[in-house]
Order: structure tokens, then sequence, then C-alpha cells
């Protein structure tokens, strides 16, 4: 486990998000760290697929900002999208291994499940599970299952009463 950082006011510290999904790296992208407590990483990044992904509920282009919060002993993380000029879009969050960050690389496994809440909270949206199930990963990993379906569980709960700003604050 890294040793807790909070970057100084002016100086801003750069990892690299390493997103991976049964064993294959999905995506790899630079970040800024905004806070390490030993527990929760917290990054800022832009977008960075290329182009415009729209899933109908919302669009994810250029331009936006996502603080990204991942748990070393929590098996989800939630990603705060915004607009460039600010405006909130929501919250997608992934439901994964606990992170790993070492030698300036966070390592996420992403389990397939998925969630978005939008900026108001009134849509809360179960995504991927037709994925999860075909990823074979209640066979080969039973506890793994069983913690990714209690995790995604344990967000919509919140979504749905406390709203994830409890979470994140």
């Amino acid at each position: 486990m890294s040793a807790p950082s909070e970057p100084r006011a002016g100086r801003t510290k750069g990892l690299v998000v390493a997103l991976s999904k049964a064993g294959r790296t999905k995506i790899r992208y630079s970040a800024e760290l905004v806070r390490d407590d030993g527990v929760r990483v917290t990054v800022r990044a832009p977008w960075a697929a290329p182009g415009v992904r729209d899933f109908g509920f919302v669009r994810f282009e250029p331009g936006d900002v996502l603080t990204e919060h991942y748990w070393r002993d929590r098996w989800f993380a939630v990603k705060e999208v915004r607009t460039g000029d600010g405006r909130l879009k929501g919250w997608y969050c992934d439901i994964t291994r606990p992170a790993v960050l070492a030698d300036g690389v966070l390592a996420v496994e992403d389990l397939d499940l998925d969630l978005w809440v939008s900026a108001d909270g009134a849509s809360v949206l179960r995504l991927d599970e037709d994925e999860f199930e075909e990823s074979g990963l209640a066979g080969r990993d039973p506890a793994a299952a069983g913690a990714a379906v209690r995790a995604l569980d344990d967000l919509e709960r919140l979504a749905r009463t406390e709203g994830l700003t409890a979470l994140l604050g």
C-alpha cells in the first residue's frame, strides 16, 4: 500500500489509471492525484476515451472532466462526471475489485456491473447485469461475484436514499 498523500496547493502529482477487464487492459490514462488518505484515492482526469460515448441516458464527450474515487477496501469506484464548464452530469459507478496503487499506477479490475445516477438523483440505473452473468465470474470466483453484487446493491440503496454525495463527502 502506498503512503497517503495530498498534493500541496499549486502542485499536482500525476499517476496512471489502468483499468482491466477479464485479465486484459481495457484503458490506461493519465490522471491528477487529488487526494490519497490511505483508504480512498481520488483522481481527476479528462474523458479519456476517443470521441463521444452516448449511453442514451448520458453522453461522455471530449471536454468532460471526471473526478474518480477508488477505494482500497471496497468493491466499487464512483466517478463524478462534469462538463468542461463544471455542470454536473451525474455519477458513473463501476463495480470493481478493491484498487491498488503502486509505483504511480492505480490498478483497477472492472467486474462488468455498473450504476448510473443522474445529477438530480432522479434516475438510478443498474447497468450491464447481462455482461456480468456472461462473464462467468460466479463460477470462477463465487466470493468475488458475491462481493460485486453486494457492492452494486449497496451503491443503489445509497443512491436512492442519502445520495452519493454522502459517500464522497
